[in-house]
């Protein structure tokens, strides 16, 4: 996941950093800009990998507004504010049977809800609570 541009720009800083120590002088004019354009760049870089991310959910939330009734779709976003990421993998789970052709009309709100409890059996734990006591030395058992 390293990208190189990043890769490139700690090299720099890290050079930077090491002939700062080494010299002790205050920065000179080449490395304020050379500073300068490194803060430039990783900003760039971070303004354009924001911008993927929001472009993807953008297409995300396109592709479920076509395959959800608008019922299903507002209890899903009520399931959001509760449950973000029960209500993720739900639209995953959607995203994918669409993907595949096994949805072939909108999904209203009662197969959302059908395919809640789907979920919600298969991915239900199991909780067992024990409890151990601990024994004092002055408890007597005899």
């Amino acid at each position: 996941m390293a990208d190189p541009e990043l890769e490139a720009i700690r090299q720099r800083r890290m050079q930077e950093l090491m002939a700062q120590r080494g010299m002790g002088n205050p920065q000179n004019s080449e490395q304020q800009k050379a500073q300068e354009d490194a803060k430039r760049l990783v900003s760039e870089i971070f303004y354009r990998k924001h911008l993927k991310l929001r472009d993807a959910e953008e297409r995300r939330q396109m592709m479920l507004g076509q395959i959800l009734s608008s019922e299903a779709r507002e209890r899903l976003a009520r399931i959001a504010l509760v449950k973000p990421e029960k209500a993720r993998g739900v639209e995953d789970v959607i995203l994918r049977a669409a993907q595949m052709g096994q949805i072939v009309e909108k999904v209203s709100e009662e197969r959302l809800i059908s395919m809640l409890e789907q979920i919600n059996n298969q991915t239900t734990k199991q909780t067992k609570v024990t409890i151990q006591r601990r024994r004092s030395v002055l408890d007597d058992d005899d």
